[in-house]
């Protein structure tokens, strides 16, 4: 798990680091599942989707958006996930478990997921992300 926390003035700014997509991908599910329920999470419950986007910065945040409404609606926190990234088709297995407020109430409420600031970069030595996170 690669990623911290940045300084922002309103939202949560969130930098990860990867070798690959997928592992990039991962980290940025994981921060977002921090920021929102704190590190209190186990497995039990298996969620899987399928996102397919044109883009790149697209398919992150179609996924985690997707993630976000799930954890909403179905009153899930998740702790893990693994993550197949194949052009524009993101495959995802989530781990997780229904919420408990005196367990996962301790984080920051997260409204979206937002594309200003959005950046995927690729260099030697694997992906950078920053991304943030609408509170």
């Amino acid at each position: 798990m690669s990623f911290e926390e940045i300084s922002h003035t309103a939202d949560v700014k969130i930098r990860a680091r990867a070798s690959t997509l997928d592992a990039l991908f991962t980290d940025a599910f994981l921060a977002l599942m921090q920021v929102v329920y704190g590190t209190d999470r186990n497995d039990g419950i298996i969620k899987e989707i399928r996102i397919e986007s044109d883009n790149i910065e697209s398919l992150l945040c179609d996924f985690l958006s997707e993630v976000l409404f799930i954890a909403e609606v179905e009153g899930l926190v998740f702790s893990r996930a693994e993550i197949i990234i194949d052009h524009m088709h993101l495959a995802a297995v989530l781990y997780g478990e229904s919420f408990d407020p005196l367990r996962h109430s301790s984080g920051t409420e997260v409204k979206g997921i937002s594309y200003s600031g959005l950046v995927i970069r690729k260099d030697t030595n694997g992906y950078m992300l920053d991304i943030l996170f609408d509170v």
